[in-house]
């Protein structure tokens, strides 16, 4: 009997639609079903929805709940967390105010930055603490991570612990449904004036997922890079197979310049096509924290609504709790988008060999001049023993460049995180592009540290 341990089972980017895309999984029929979540109330709602679905489904599928992982997590096969030190809307929005109190300005302050920093380093812990457990109760598992940011953490997992590991992310779809605004009149697609951009707004919400779905039905991309930070080096119909980036650079061309103007920006300068659309490439780039130039302003560079977000996490499980209760509307449960872990999951059940476009792992010389345990994004093949890339890239010398700043970036600051070496932290700082002073990096350091003493002992 398969066993599959969700982590951080209540989370609401991604532990509902993980839940119930297994729940409705055929392969996984007789499976168990362990869900794990630190909040009691939420573990007590997501585990009552997946007992209710379970039988009204009659999805065969065994379900137990635990508040703790080192129950859960013995005889796992595959674990899948989506884990958060929370509350994660107040943490991420400290992480920006704690740069505007020295005059920094983080473009999003999620992945990275200092706030990128800060995010990893808060749940460091935690994450050996469970790899270490894993080692002991389920030494063969593969952990599917969906906790950002993506690169470092499964950095962290692949480099400190024995347990096989995985990232996943689903922003390649912002890259499809690009393409499809793009090519939308050569292919007849519709509703391309409704996307308007790639930001974290509701209202964009529809149409992103409309967009992507169109695209992921007419294009197949070649994407490799770092997570939130990949780049397009293929683009063909995915039915005939015909080359489709010559059009695309011509039809991309004639959109409304103000449509994604830092990705158009990147585009002509670099060349190649970025995939994450501008609020995650943004984190990533020497050239949009300055106060002189306000390039958040120049490209319409908005922040993540944290408060909008916060209550509409709640709204959500309050509809789900009264669901529950009353036993309605569980069509609305029936189509969900997937995140790729079921996907994963069935294949090397089934020895499938099929294709996923995004897999994160070290890189083990799939794409030249990273070094070998950088972890990097890029399509592969999924059998029973693991992952086989599609082919070896090789990327622009300047695009190669902002990537490989970004891995010393980050993997200096998780080693610094493990060790509690202040030293290894300041120069992950310093060479963060974000920052621009030597003395302001070590009061930014000496902030975050503090702000975040619960979570970093190692460095008192």
């Amino acid at each position: 009997m398969t066993k599959i341990t969700c982590l951080g089972a209540g989370s609401h980017s991604f532990g509902l639609s993980t839940l119930i895309t297994l729940l409705q999984s055929e392969v996984l029929r007789g499976a168990e079903i362990a869900l794990v979540d630190t909040n009691q109330e939420s573990l007590d709602l997501i585990s009552a929805l997946a007992n209710w679905l379970n039988s009204e489904w009659d999805s065969g599928k065994l379900i137990s709940s635990h508040s703790s992982h080192q129950n859960a997590l013995i005889r796992s096969d595959f674990v899948i967390s989506a884990i958060e030190v929370q509350p994660r809307e107040r943490l991420w929005q400290q992480d920006f105010e704690l740069g505007s109190r020295y005059g920094l300005r983080q473009p999003y302050a999620e992945n990275g930055g200092p706030g990128g920093f800060a995010h990893a380093a808060r749940n460091v812990n935690t994450i050996l603490e469970i790899t270490r457990e894993m080692e002991t109760q389920c030494p063969y598992a593969w952990y599917l991570n969906f906790s950002n940011p993506l690169h470092r953490i499964c950095y962290l997992i692949n480099e400190y612990s024995s347990i096989k590991s995985v990232g996943l992310c689903h922003q390649l779809a912002i890259g499809y449904a690009m393409v499809a605004k793009a090519l939308a009149g050569d292919y007849g697609i519709d509703g391309s004036d409704g996307f308007i951009s790639s930001h974290a707004d509701p209202k964009n919400a529809e149409h992103q997922h409309n967009m992507a779905v169109a695209g992921m039905q007419h294009f197949k991309i070649e994407a490799v890079g770092l997570n939130h930070f990949t780049w397009m080096v293929d683009l063909r119909d995915r039915q005939t197979g015909e080359d489709l980036y010559p059009l695309f650079r011509q039809r991309w061309a004639e959109l409304p310049a103000d449509f994604e103007p830092l990705t158009r920006k990147i585009f002509d300068v670099f060349e190649l096509f970025p995939i994450p659309g501008d609020e995650h490439l943004c984190e990533y780039l020497p050239w949009m924290s300055s106060n002189r130039t306000k390039p958040w302003q120049k490209y319409d560079l908005s922040l993540y609504d944290w408060k909008y977000f916060e209550a509409n996490r709640a709204d959500l499980w309050k509809q789900v709790a009264e669901d529950i209760h009353f036993k309605q509307n569980i069509e609305r449960y029936s189509h969900t988008h997937s995140e790729g872990a079921i996907e994963i999951i069935e294949a090397m059940l089934t020895d499938s060999d099929s294709l996923w476009e995004a897999v994160n792992l070290p890189n083990r010389g799939t794409i030249a001049g990273l070094a070998d345990n950088a972890v990097v994004e890029f399509p592969a093949y999924v059998k029973r023993n693991g992952f086989r890339p599609t082919g070896q890239f090789k990327l622009p010398k300047g695009v190669l460049s902002l990537l490989q700043r970004e891995v010393s970036t980050a993997q200096l600051g998780i080693d610094a995180v493990v060790h509690g070496d202040r030293q290894l932290a300041l120069q992950s700082l310093l060479l963060d592009p974000i920052i621009d002073d030597l003395d302001l990096a070590e009061k930014v350091l000496d902030e975050i540290l503090d702000s975040n003493r619960s979570h970093l002992p190692q460095f008192f």
